[in-house]
């Protein structure tokens, strides 16, 4: 069964809905493949960076209020086994990361990109909007550092990258994580392991049966 995971690597409910997913895929008996498709909460351009607390307080009505969601995510992370730091993050545009994303399928290193792109952001406090910052996470992940960078530095990958973001746009994806199982089958939402896994099992089912 192929799984979409339209997400933004920004959005912390993302990371909590792909752990959750692959905390349901270990109780899942089918074969699986996962595509990564981009999304961008705010694709409004960061010319400079702000800490995440900051740029968030003025969108959600003060910093007592953002603080107070940021525990509140905080806690649920927690309990999938992720550690946030939102007093370290600093405000991102992903198009970049999505573009980088994209290379990195193209080379085999999605997931494992993907990964450290959330831990970058909400654990370690990098701006993942930075070319330099995104070189070195993908030299982690094993990608080649100067073809990454020559990558990045060129147009490669940014149309294919805005007409991906138009199709989640067109398909009516509007919140992340959108899980798209089959081709044809949403969830939304970072739904619990067990919610995941039924509905694994179900489309499963009823594509046997189709």
């Amino acid at each position: 069964m192929e799984i979409e995971i339209y997400a933004d690597v920004v959005c912390p409910w993302c990371w909590i809905g792909k752990r959750r997913l692959e905390q349901a895929l270990e109780s899942y008996d089918g074969e699986v493949t996962i595509r990564f498709r981009p999304f961008q909460l705010d694709p409004t351009p960061v010319t400079e960076p702000k800490p995440l607390v900051e740029a968030l307080a003025a969108k959600f009505g003060g910093r007592e209020r953002a603080e107070g969601m940021f525990a509140h995510v905080t806690q649920v992370a927690a309990g999938a086994g992720l550690d946030l730091h939102f007093e370290r993050a600093v405000q991102a545009n992903t198009f970049e990361a999505h573009r980088l994303i994209r290379y990195a399928t193209e080379r085999g290193r999605a997931a494992e990109l993907v990964e450290a792109l959330y831990r970058a952001h909400f654990h370690d406090g990098v701006n993942v909007g930075s070319t330099e910052a995104l070189v070195k996470l993908a030299t982690e992940v094993g990608l080649d550092e100067a073809e990454t960078r020559e990558y990045l530095e060129s147009n490669l990958g940014r149309r294919e990258v805005a007409a991906a973001l138009a199709t989640a746009r067109e398909i009516g994806v509007s919140s992340v994580p959108t899980f798209v199982l089959a081709g044809k089958y949403a969830v939304t939402g970072a739904q619990e392991p067990e919610t995941l896994l039924a509905a694994l099992r179900e489309v499963a089912q009823r594509e046997s049966v189709d």
